[in-house]
């Protein structure tokens, strides 16, 4: 199933960065394919244009940032 979405992270000055993130996840977990063996087998993060993680059943490219990082670990929480 794929979902879109944004993900607001927190910036120091009190304001935030969106992160605009792709996933595509199933009910089981893949150890093949799926992010840290999980149920993401696909994920696309991309902010100010940029694109700053992507993992098609591989880390095409790992996260770049710790905004990066962060979006990571929300949707691992959240779909995994």
């Amino acid at each position: 199933m794929w979902k879109e979405g944004t993900i607001g992270i927190p910036k120091k000055d009190g304001g935030y960065k969106s992160v605009k993130y792709w996933v595509k996840h199933f009910e089981e977990p893949s150890e093949d394919y799926g992010i840290n063996g999980g149920k993401i087998s696909k994920l696309s993060l991309k902010m100010d244009g940029v694109w700053i993680a992507n993992y098609d059943r591989g880390w095409d490219i790992k996260p770049t940032c710790e905004e990066a990082e962060l979006a990571l670990c929300i949707l691992l929480n959240d779909f995994n």
